[in-house]
C-alpha cells in the first residue's frame, strides 16, 4: 500500500508541473496600456477592447491591430502584440502556424479552361479538408523524422499528426487554382499571367491540442488574472512549460510548412507540372524580434510578417483576389500587415442568412468554380480585400493579384479550426 501511496503522489507531482501548478499572484496589470496603433476603420468595437486588454498585460510592450482584424479568443484575429520573456498561447492562436503558399505552374493560363477536367480531379484526388482527416496510405516527409519528444503532446501525438500529414483543416481553408497576374519587375518570374495554386490550411489537430494544453497550464499558473484576460494568460520562457511551448509551436511550424509541400508537390505530380516559383508565409505564430532596441516576443494572431523586402500573400476570398506583396518594414505596426480581408459575419450568422442561390451570379461572372465549400465561407462574410489593402499600403506593397477559378474547401457542416 505504501509503494501505491507513493507512485500515486509521485504521479500528481508530474501531472502538476506540466499542468502548471499556481506559483502566487500575477504582476500587477499595467497602470496605462502599452501604445499600440490600429490600421482601417471597418473593426469590430469588440476586437478594439480585445486590443486594449491586451495592452494592458504587465509583459506587454506594443500593440498593433490590421485593418482585417475581428474578434477572437483573447487577442483579436488581427491582433500584434510585442511581450517580454514570455509566450502567450491564445496569442498565437489554435491552428498553429497556420500559412499560405503559392505555386507558379509551368503550364500556360490558358489550361485554367483547356485542362480544367484535369486540375479538377487533381484537387479532388490529392487534397483532404476536416476534423480527422487522414491519408491511407500516410504520406512521407521529413518533419516525421523530428524529436516530437520536446513536449507531452507532440510526444503523446505524434501518430495523429503522421496520419493527418498533408491534408487541410476545415473553416476558411482551401486549395485552389486560380490566374496570377504579375506586374512587378524583381520576381523570379516576369511580369505576365500565369497558373498558380494557392493553399490554405496550418497545423491541424496536434496543433489545436498543443494550444489547448498549454493555455489550460498558463491560466493554472496565473490564477488571479481577471476574467476578461484569462485566455491571455503567459508562460515566462525561462519556465519548463515555457520551453516546452516554444519548442512545440516551432515543431508545429515545420508541420505545417511540411501539409502544404505534400499537397502542392501531389497535386503537381499527378498533373505532370513543374513548378517555376513559389512564396510562402505563415500567421498564428510567435517570433523572437528586435524591436525599440530589446528582444521581444512579437505574436501575429491572424496578421502576416511584413518585414522590408519580406514576400506574403494575403487573400480574399473565394470570389475576390489574393495579393503577393512585398513587406515595407514599417516599425510602427511591429513589422506586420493583415493576414486577409477579415470576416465581417460570424459563421452561425452566415448559416442563417445565405443560401447558395444567392451567390451563384457572381460567381458566375468572376469565372468561379466552387467545387466543395460550406456556406459559411461565401464571400459576403468577408470584408472588401480592395479596402483592407488601401487601408494598409504604408505596410505591404502588392506584386501580382490572384484570381481565383477553381476553389475547394471542406464539405458544409465542418466544424471550423480557424
Amino acid at each position: 500500500m505504501a509503494k501505491k501511496s507513493k507512485d500515486k503522489k509521485a504521479k500528481q507531482k508530474e501531472k502538476n508541473r506540466h499542468r502548471g501548478a499556481p506559483v502566487g499572484p500575477v504582476t500587477s496589470l499595467r497602470e496605462s496600456p502599452a501604445p499600440w496603433r490600429q490600421w482601417g476603420n471597418d473593426i469590430d468595437p469588440e476586437a478594439i477592447v480585445q486590443m486594449e486588454r491586451a495592452c494592458q498585460l504587465p509583459v506587454t510592450v506594443r500593440g498593433a491591430l490590421m485593418a482585417d482584424a475581428h474578434v477572437g479568443y483573447g487577442l483579436p484575429i488581427g491582433g500584434v502584440i510585442a511581450v517580454r520573456n514570455a509566450v502567450i498561447p491564445w496569442a498565437v492562436g489554435v491552428d498553429i502556424a497556420c500559412r499560405m503558399k503559392m505555386t507558379v505552374l509551368d503550364w500556360p493560363v490558358e489550361n485554367l479552361t483547356i485542362r480544367q477536367d484535369a486540375l479538377e480531379d487533381a484537387l479532388r484526388r490529392e487534397t483532404r479538408f476536416g476534423v480527422g482527416a487522414e491519408w491511407h496510405p500516410r504520406r512521407q516527409h521529413p518533419v516525421m523524422d523530428r524529436d516530437w519528444g520536446v513536449s507531452p503532446v507532440t510526444r503523446v501525438h505524434k501518430d495523429k499528426a503522421w496520419a493527418q500529414l498533408g491534408t487541410s483543416g476545415s473553416g476558411n481553408h482551401f486549395v485552389e487554382f486560380g490566374e496570377l497576374e504579375v506586374w512587378d519587375e524583381h520576381l523570379p518570374i516576369p511580369p505576365g499571367r500565369y497558373l498558380a495554386l494557392l493553399s490554405h490550411s496550418g497545423s491541424r489537430g496536434t496543433g489545436a491540442l498543443v494550444c489547448e494544453y498549454y493555455s489550460s497550464v498558463a491560466r493554472e499558473r496565473q490564477r488571479q488574472l481577471p476574467p476578461e484576460l484569462t485566455r491571455l494568460a503567459w508562460l515566462p520562457l525561462h519556465t519548463q512549460e515555457g520551453w516546452e511551448y516554444w519548442q512545440a509551436m516551432n515543431l508545429m511550424g515545420a508541420y505545417a510548412a511540411a501539409n502544404h509541400a505534400l499537397i502542392h508537390d501531389h497535386i503537381l505530380k499527378r498533373l505532370g507540372a513543374i513548378p517555376v516559383f513559389t512564396v510562402e508565409n505563415h500567421h498564428n505564430f510567435a517570433w523572437k524580434e528586435q524591436h525599440d532596441g530589446e528582444e521581444v516576443i512579437v505574436h501575429r494572431k491572424g496578421a502576416t510578417p511584413a518585414a522590408s523586402g519580406s514576400l506574403g500573400i494575403i487573400p480574399g476570398s473565394m470570389a475576390s483576389p489574393a495579393y503577393l506583396v512585398r513587406g515595407k518594414g514599417n516599425l510602427a505596426s511591429l513589422n506586420s500587415a493583415a493576414h486577409g480581408a477579415g470576416r465581417r459575419i460570424s459563421r452561425s450568422q452566415a448559416k442563417r442568412t445565405f443560401r447558395w442561390n444567392d451567390f451563384s451570379a457572381l460567381l458566375r461572372e468572376r469565372r468561379v468554380k466552387v467545387l466543395c465549400a460550406g456556406i459559411d465561407e461565401v464571400p459576403a462574410v468577408y470584408k472588401d480585400i480592395e479596402e483592407v489593402m488601401r487601408a494598409q499600403q504604408d505596410l505591404v506593397e502588392p506584386l501580382a493579384r490572384f484570381y481565383p477559378r477553381l476553389v475547394m474547401m471542406a464539405p458544409a457542416g465542418e466544424r471550423p479550426e480557424d
